[in-house]
C-alpha cells in the first residue's frame, strides 16, 4: 500500500498515487508524521522557496499532508529499493 502505483509504457516509468491498500498504520504515522512538519512549516515559517511552501500557498493544509505524506514514502521506498 506504500508503493505508489506504476502505469509504465515505452521506457517511461510513470508513478502514479498512493493506494489505500495495505498496511494502514504505516500509512497513518506517514500522515501523522507529515501533519507535524506542516505544522511546524505554519508556525515558524517553511524554507523560502521550498516546495512545502509553494504548496502551502496553493492548497490545502490536508491535501498537502496527504502528498508530503505520498513523496516520504516514495522516498522510503526508493531507499529500500
Amino acid at each position: 500500500g506504500l508503493v505508489p502505483v506504476q502505469k509504465s509504457t515505452g521506457g517511461r516509468q510513470i508513478l502514479g498515487r498512493t493506494s489505500k491498500m495495505g498496511q494502514r498504520d504505516i500509512r497513518r504515522l506517514l500522515i501523522i508524521g507529515a501533519m507535524t512538519r506542516i505544522r511546524w512549516a505554519i508556525k515558524n515559517g517553511p524554507p523560502k522557496g521550498s516546495w512545502l511552501e509553494q504548496m502551502l500557498e496553493r492548497k490545502p493544509r490536508m491535501l498537502v499532508a496527504i502528498a508530503l505524506a505520498n513523496k516520504t514514502a516514495r522516498t522510503i521506498w526508493a531507499m529500500m529499493t
